[in-house]
Order: C-alpha cells, then structure tokens, then sequence
C-alpha cells in the first residue's frame, strides 16, 4: 500500500559486513511510545531489545543500561541509586548514575545504542534513530521531505505531552473540566491537521509511501484512545469523551489504514483492541 516492503525477508547478504545495528529501550510496558521505535526496526532490519514491567513494578527496578527487577533487600530509600520519582511515579525510584548520564532526563521510554554509553530519549528521537539506522527509507526521499516529517513529528510531540497528562488524571479519575476542554482543543487541532493532510496525500502523512511520520501518528492516536476505557466514568461525571467515532473522517480512516499494515498490527492489534492496557 505504502511501497514499503512489510515482509521482510531473512536474506540481507548486502549488510553481511555490517551487523544490523542494535538498540535496548526500558520502559514501562505496553507502551506504544515503544513500538514507535519496534515497528521502525521491523520495517528496516534493525534488531531492538526492549526491556521493561508494567508502570507501577517499574517502581521496582534498577533503571540502567542493565535494568533488571530488584531484590527487596535493595529497596532502600539509602541506597545510592535512590531517587524522588517524577511524572507518572510515586515515592523513591533506582537509578544508576551510569542511567542518568546517558538520560538526564531521567524518563522512559529510555533508549540505549548497544554499548550502553549514548543514551536517546524522547519516543520521536528514538523512533528517527531506529529509521536511520534501517534499510527502508522511513526518512523520507531527499531532506524537504525529512524536514516535513519533522514538522509531523514536532506536531505529534505537542499533542502526546498534552494527552500523557489527561491520560494520568484519567488513571487518578481526577480530570476536571477545564483539563477537559483544554485536550479536547489539543485533540481537536492534532487531528484536524493530520485531516487535511490525508486529503492531499492519502497515501502517507509525507510523500507516497508510510514514513515515521505515520507511525509517530498511528502510536500517539493509539495511546490517547486509552479513553474509551473510562468513557462510562467520564460521562458520569458529566464529561463530554474527546474520543468521538464520526468526528476527523479522514485521520481516522488512515489510522485504521496503518492498524491493517502487518508490521504496525503485530504492536497495536491487541492494544487497540483493549487487550492491552
């Protein structure tokens, strides 16, 4: 659909002199932040590890390079590694001083090359350094239409910080009317970009084929459709949902279109059927 070739295929004798570059991400899981970046190296060859628990167990890790569950012996608010958590997590969280070199940041999904020395962070970043380092040209075809991408991916940046924070009150069932509507102007702007743009390229967000720009999108709208899982509470407290099924025809019709893409179905199918939460 896209003329980009989803079944990959096992032969690529062309790269037998260069080993397929190696990525580890660690993060909270499922997150569709991550398969940003998965779906990329599923398209393009490249071999990502991807490491990570559920976001309350997360609590419970070392976060490193190496990230791995704790034993309780070291959950110890003295220990070295013990920092105040931020953004989505309470109390004390481990991190190594190698972690926060490579991620002075400090979040997740937190991406590593395969050395552990270079640290990416943001999903958009993750995902581009994924599609440089693949064979599928998921970049675009000169460097216009990379920094049209850009343009794409800086757009969908904006959203997904204004959707982390309704879909964490959302988790705390502490969303108040004015957080309401100040997503729903977040939404109703993302998606009506993104409306315009199927109508002149229906195709891909950028050019005749999918680039990162339609994954980027097809994660981020994933994630925000979280919402449908709390409609009934939302309703009962007299909000309005964002997520509306007749509204931004066109967006949704070319989400649906990337869902049905076998190597962006093999991460979402099952989240954005509700079996993943």
């Amino acid at each position: 659909m896209y003329g980009v070739p989803f079944s990959l295929t096992e032969a690529r004798s062309e790269r037998a002199a260069n080993p397929v570059p190696k990525f580890r991400i660690f993060s909270y899981l499922p997150n569709p932040r991550v398969w940003k970046a998965t779906i990329a190296g599923r398209i393009g060859g490249v071999d990502i590890e991807v490491v990570g628990d559920r976001p309350k167990a997360l609590a419970d890790w070392l976060w490193d390079f190496d990230a791995r569950p704790l034993a309780e012996a070291e959950r110890d608010p003295d220990s070295p590694h013990a920092r105040t958590a931020r953004r989505g997590f309470g109390a004390t969280l481990y991190k190594t001083d190698a972690f926060l070199d490579a991620h002075p940041f400090g979040t997740v999904p937190a991406a590593f090359d395969s050395t552990g020395s270079v640290g990416i962070f943001e999903s958009n970043s993750i995902l581009r350094a994924v599609a440089r380092a693949g064979d599928a040209d998921l970049y675009g075809a000169n460097d216009l239409e990379a920094s049209r991408i850009d343009s794409f991916l800086d757009q969908s940046l904006v959203f997904a910080r204004e959707a982390q924070v309704y879909l964490l009150a959302l988790q705390a069932r502490d969303v108040s009317s004015e957080l309401s509507e100040r997503m729903r102007d977040a939404y109703d702007f993302y998606l009506a970009g993104i409306d315009a743009a199927t109508t002149q390229a229906p195709a891909g967000l950028v050019g005749d084929r999918l680039s990162v720009a339609d994954i980027a999108f097809v994660c981020d709208l994933a994630q925000f459709r979280r919402e449908r899982r709390f409609h009934d509470w939302l309703t009962e407290q007299g909000l309005r949902p964002i997520v509306q099924p007749d509204a931004h025809p066109n967006a949704l019709a070319h989400f649906r279109r990337l869902l049905a893409e076998p190597a962006i179905a093999a991460d979402l199918a099952d989240y954005e059927n509700g079996a993943g939460s």
